[in-house]
């Protein structure tokens, strides 16, 4: 398939001539291009979201909710073909890929429910004559703008959100995996959500994110992506006075109290370090250890990622895939560089793998100084770093004491500890004895520098939503 944008109800190459490769991965090869909108294509994008909205926010709810729903079950149908797009375009094992593409649907599926009781709510007046109501209205167009890494559910976070409050949507998606990303529009275009009212675009980003964010038209700006873009998003929008959401990086804590089991632990915690090798923003990245249970915990921890099997994503036997594009590589080969420099100890990997591609081995560090950069900066890729700590409060000062907050973890059996990690740590999210984030029905995102807002919940789809305030006195 070709990659194409999507605008006003139909599938274009778009008014111009410039365009990106598409690599994969495994093999650092081009497998196609992508083209770029050019302002023509994005002022026809507004001018079809704006159309489309007024449309839309006509519709009955229970109406939305119907048509929404359908682009769940054609998702559900194709999740083997948008998976295969997923894995050669990002590079992450199929089974994850197919995890991503029904979790996917089930965003679409609650959100077309929660859609139907965006209720309002009934103030008691002060006098028998008075009636007071809040209303929940769609706030407008939506510009939204998702990563690579996870290139369907960061994507249809905003897209069903949008359509179950009755907003329209223009969508930019990442240039290194846009086949996903058509596969997910197409199954919204053929559940029959009329035209203009979902719009994809491909491009320069920031072209298309300082063209779109400062139109009249949008009304809402949602981004999940870096700090530094959230910060300058961010303040675009608030300098248009438009909402947004901002779901930015992180530097997970991951703290294990000293009564754990502490192999059961590192069996979850390598599945989690190393899901999409590391490139998600909630992934963990700081291991806090109590020294009782450190030695322990680290050798079944070292031993599980060296086995680890690393391969090209779309084959059944690869455990971890590639990183996403060529300069993945490059950065966390200087983190783990700069980490031995500081005098860390490298206990796994710390090396690229084979002739071709983007790999990267399953890398387990300890013993990293606070100064390291690996401490201090999001390393977004298959780079655990594993420190021991001698007390819960010395758990909790280091996952505070970075500006980032967006997710932690901890295991503890202990109810006080399990307690005060959850009221002292300072994240959007926090799980304790297992890994529960980012569900379609719980809400996900940040705090400090990793952003403001939620996707998920009732919190995200309120987002989506304005309030109006209407009181009334009974005519004499």
């Amino acid at each position: 398939m070709t990659p194409s944008l999507y605008i006003d109800g139909e599938w274009t190459r778009g008014s111009g001539t410039r365009a990106a490769p598409v690599f994969d991965p495994a093999t650092g090869a081009s497998i196609g291009e992508v083209p770029f909108a050019e302002k023509a294509d994005l002022d026809r994008a507004l001018e079809a979201a704006e159309r489309g909205f007024r449309l839309w926010r006509d519709k009955s709810a229970f109406d939305r909710s119907a048509i929404i729903r359908k682009a769940a079950s054609l998702l559900r149908d194709r999740h083997e073909m948008v998976a295969a797009a997923i894995s050669r375009e990002m590079g992450k094992p199929i089974v994850e890929a197919r995890l991503e593409a029904v979790i996917a649907a089930d965003h679409i599926d609650w959100n077309a429910e929660e859609g139907r009781r965006a209720y309002g709510r009934v103030i008691p007046g002060r006098g028998p004559d008075i009636t007071q109501t809040v209303l929940k209205e769609p706030v407008g167009p939506v510009a939204g703008f998702s990563p690579w890494n996870f290139p369907v559910t960061q994507l249809v976070r905003k897209i069903a959100a949008a359509l179950a409050a009755g907003c329209s949507i223009i969508a930019k998606a990442p240039e290194e995996t846009p086949t996903s990303t058509m596969e997910l529009v197409r199954c919204f275009a053929d559940a029959g959500v009329p035209a203009g009212v979902v719009n994809l675009v491909f491009g320069v980003p920031a072209e298309i994110s300082e063209y779109l964010i400062p139109s009249p038209v949008i009304r809402k700006v949602s981004f999940t992506g870096s700090v530094p873009v959230g910060r300058h998003l961010g303040a675009l929008a608030a300098r248009h006075v438009k909402r947004a959401t901002m779901e930015l990086g992180g530097h997970a804590p991951f703290i294990v109290d000293g009564d754990v089991d502490a192999g059961k632990v590192a069996s979850l915690a390598v599945a989690m370090k190393f899901r999409n090798a590391g490139q998600v923003c909630a992934s963990p990245t700081r291991f806090l250890v109590h020294e009782r249970v450190f030695d322990s915990f680290v050798e079944d921890f070292v031993a599980r990622s060296a086995a680890l099997k690393v391969g090209p994503g779309l084959s059944p036997e690869s455990q971890m895939g590639a990183l996403a594009h060529g300069r993945r590589p490059d950065a966390v080969e200087a983190f783990v560089q700069d980490a031995r420099d500081q005098g860390a100890t490298v206990r796994a990997g710390g090396r690229r793998l084979g002739n071709e591609g983007y790999f990267y081995a399953p890398t387990v560090l300890t013993h990293v100084p606070l100064d390291a950069r690996i401490m201090n900066d999001e390393p977004f890729g298959p780079v655990a770093v594993i420190n021991p700590v001698a007390s819960l409060d010395e758990a909790i000062n280091e996952a505070n004491r970075l500006p980032y907050g967006l997710s932690a973890y901890a295991f503890a059996k202990s109810l006080e500890a399990a307690d005060r990690i959850a009221s002292e740590v300072q994240a959007g999210t926090i799980s304790l004895n297992h890994f529960g984030l980012a569900m379609p029905e719980t809400p996900f995102g940040g705090i400090k520098d990793s952003g403001w807002g939620s996707e998920g919940g009732v919190e995200g789809l309120q987002a989506y939503l304005q309030d109006k305030f209407v009181t009334r006195k009974r005519a004499a």
